[in-house]
């Protein structure tokens, strides 16, 4: 199933998508008491039982309380998750990034191709050993988060803004020090993610190597949809084809075997010692090729940037204007 949320200007409702792409709004479908249907976190929490009933409403509905996608708002599935964990976990995209860094700080120098070759031979840019041995996430502001179609503010301090080309997980079941091989069980579903960077002011948040903070932390930063598909759905992530376009014309194509740790290594590793949540939020990390910062073609004001990972979908979103 396509769980979403939504406002079709009454509010925030949370809705699954029927056959014909219409969303079917679940808490009015059910036409009585259903909590466990008002937000997309309580449906989360109450597991399969909840999924079931959203099975049913679909079959028995009959096109009653149903809106075309078009004439609603769609809201980030999560409006505001439990927490936000973003890995660094394509081989590609870092290797990448890395040889961009390098490149852009010898373009500083008196002689950039001198530094740029000393810079190579002192190792500083490679990616270190213990990146293929355990992976690596920052926490992201789970409050910042928007929705499939919505404009993406342009942060006055930045000059400099690009996307990100990911996916994520969507815990549904709480536990700790989960197994390696129990860890899928713990998905609830999947989601396109586009973690937004002020890749000008990323650059100076990483002088002080703690990872990134303001390059990333901006209202409506992080966009999620279009929706959740549930891990019944897609059962096997390890092989999807994913893309980023701009304007329509495409910029980078990848594919998820790229991940060097699957979710359910990110999952055992995560919960080590530590209670993992429904509705907290695992990224991907940034596909290879999947940013301007290693493409060379960044955001700019009207913008129209859209992701696509198969079998989840498409989503798109629109870079507002420059603020003074």
């Amino acid at each position: 199933m396509k769980l979403v949320s939504f406002d079709p200007g009454q509010g925030p409702r949370t809705g699954a998508i029927a056959s014909d792409g219409s969303i079917l709004d679940l808490a009015a479908a059910a036409s009585g008491a259903s909590p466990e249907l008002a937000t997309m976190l309580a449906l989360i929490e109450a597991g399969e039982p909840a999924l079931d009933a959203v099975r049913d409403l679909l079959a028995r509905n009959r096109g009653d309380h149903r809106h075309a996608a078009a004439d609603v708002r769609f809201l980030p599935p999560l409006p505001i998750p439990n927490s936000i964990r973003d890995f660094a976990n394509f081989e590609l995209h870092c290797l990448q990034a890395l040889e961009a860094s390098m490149r852009m700080r010898a373009a500083s120098q008196p002689d950039p191709e001198a530094a740029y070759t000393g810079f190579k031979a002192s190792g500083a840019y490679d990616l270190p050993p213990s990146w293929y041995q355990r992976p690596y996430y920052f926490k992201g502001n789970r409050m910042t988060c928007s929705g499939h179609e919505s404009e993406i503010q342009w942060p006055r301090f930045s000059g400099t803004m690009d996307y990100e080309l990911e996916f994520a997980a969507v815990i549904g079941k709480r536990g700790a020090n989960i197994a390696e091989a129990d860890a899928d069980a713990h998905i609830f579903g999947y989601m396109i993610y586009n973690d937004f960077s002020a890749r000008d002011e990323q650059v100076r948040d990483q002088q002080f190597r703690m990872g990134p903070s303001k390059g990333k932390d901006f209202d409506t930063g992080n966009a999620m949809g279009p929706w959740i598909v549930t891990r019944d759905e897609l059962p096997d992530v390890s092989n999807l084809a994913m893309e980023s376009r701009i304007n329509g014309d495409v910029q980078g194509r990848s594919n998820s075997s790229g991940m060097q740790f699957s979710f359910a290594k990110c999952i055992a590793f995560v919960s080590r010692d530590e209670t993992l949540y429904p509705g907290d939020v695992f990224g991907s990390g940034t596909a290879g090729n999947g940013c301007g910062f290693e493409t060379g073609r960044y955001l700019e004001p009207g913008d129209v940037i859209e992701l696509e990972v198969e079998g989840i979908g498409v989503l798109r979103n629109r870079i507002g204007e420059r603020r003074a």
